[in-house]
């Protein structure tokens, strides 16, 4: 019987939590949301009206399922590059002053036929890439979890403790969007990021508890998670699929 694959090439599967675990957790990253907040102070006198959307990469080619994470080479597949097309055509009239994406080529991939229809450069911002993972390059089986020298690893998953806290996420992906949003006040900006950065971001935005089974998360294969700011303030976040029509086609539907 295949194993399913974890949802975004980094994650591990597990299937419970505690409450308090999972308060924790949350409250770590809304601290370093806070903290990121903090320490890049707007100027701005509230009243215009921003859109940062948060597109997450197309299907990827992986045939062997690695758990690639930050790897270099994993490029889209020709679904993907579908899915990027559809999200250009989605976002045909946007008004965006600003296309930012990931180091990794996916990310790139993703963005490129938008870039090229509202003649945009790309900027390559590194604080919304992958979440780093110490189980990085390696195929998913369920023995990798079996194995007792990554034990260690996993003792904690509300952290997680084998890879980048949440709170370094929350953290990181705040400070990015909130300068992408400095740069295209009163229009529109696309950040081209991974499933569990935007998740994450989306969490502290809504307060939400951030551990969870991973395949139940709201971002699937180029997805549009949008958030709205009335000056600083966020007003309101959602979520849109541009790309649904294609899912049946891809070889998983994460987050679906």
């Amino acid at each position: 019987m295949t194993e399913p694959m974890p949802d975004s090439g980094t994650d591990l599967p597990f299937d419970q939590e505690s409450a308090a675990q999972a308060e924790g957790a949350a409250s770590e990253a809304a601290a370093g949301a806070r903290e990121a907040h903090a320490q890049h102070p707007s100027t701005a006198d509230g009243t215009e009206r921003t859109v940062v959307h948060l597109l997450r990469h197309g299907e990827v080619h992986n045939p062997d399922r690695i758990l690639y994470g930050r790897l270099p080479d994993f490029h889209l597949s020709d679904l993907g590059r579908q899915m990027a097309q559809v999200v250009a055509e989605h976002l045909a009239d946007a008004d965006l002053a600003l296309v930012v994406h990931s180091p990794l080529e996916r990310t790139a991939e993703t963005a490129a036929p938008t870039l090229k229809h509202h003649g945009l450069t790309a900027v390559v911002d590194p604080r919304i890439i992958e979440a780093g993972n110490k189980f990085e390059g390696r195929r998913f089986r369920k023995r990798l979890l079996l194995d007792p020298r990554r034990w260690w690893w996993v003792r904690d998953p509300t952290k997680p403790t084998w890879g980048e806290p949440y709170r370094g996420i929350g953290k990181r992906m705040m400070a990015a969007v909130e300068d992408a949003r400095d740069h295209a006040r009163g229009r529109e900006a696309l950040v081209v990021s991974h499933q569990l950065p935007i998740w994450t971001l989306r969490s502290v935005l809504e307060r939400r508890p951030l551990w969870h089974d991973p395949r139940r998360r709201q971002c699937n294969l180029a997805s549009l998670t949008s958030v709205t700011f009335v000056g600083d303030r966020v007003t309101d976040v959602t979520y849109s699929e541009p790309a649904a029509h294609l899912y049946a086609h891809a070889v998983t539907t994460p987050g679906a």
